[in-house]
């Protein structure tokens, strides 16, 4: 198994998904993103651990976190919100499994790769601002 062509296949999924200004495997704080960079995508790696069944090869699980930020750029008549719905949209989508075989393979890296989990929406106390937390599993052969 080699990891990174499987983050970089994850994240060219994602960060072609919409027109993000800002996107990196980078994370920033969302008060370090300057105005007019938004929406800003960016992707974190959060752990890799083994399953391991007797006399097979080890199954691998890694998990990782994508952060979108939206922000109105001012206009008042803009709820944050109806700008990150779509922006959520569209990375889902793009990790969606395929049709056929139920199964998103990051074009046969891995064996699946899903949202796992409840999206977290950080809405109204942000002002104009409004932040999502996408959590992803990625189940990979050894």
């Amino acid at each position: 198994m080699i990891r990174e062509p499987i983050y970089a296949a994850l994240w060219n999924l994602a960060q072609a998904s919409a027109g993000f200004v800002t996107k990196s495997r980078r994370a920033q704080y969302l008060d370090d993103v300057p105005q007019g960079m938004f929406p800003a995508l960016f992707m974190i790696q959060k752990s890799e651990s083994p399953q391991n069944v007797a006399g097979l090869p080890a199954v691998w699980v890694f998990t990782v976190e994508f952060y979108i930020y939206a922000h109105t750029q001012g206009d008042k008549t803009i709820m944050p919100s109806t700008i990150l719905n779509g922006l959520v949209d569209a990375v889902s989508n793009s990790i969606a499994p395929d049709a056929v075989t139920g199964k998103q393979t990051l074009g046969g890296l891995v064996q699946h790769a899903w949202i796992d989990g409840g999206i977290d929406i950080y809405e109204g106390v942000l002002g104009d601002q409004a932040v999502a937390v996408i959590p992803v599993t990625i189940k990979v052969n050894s």
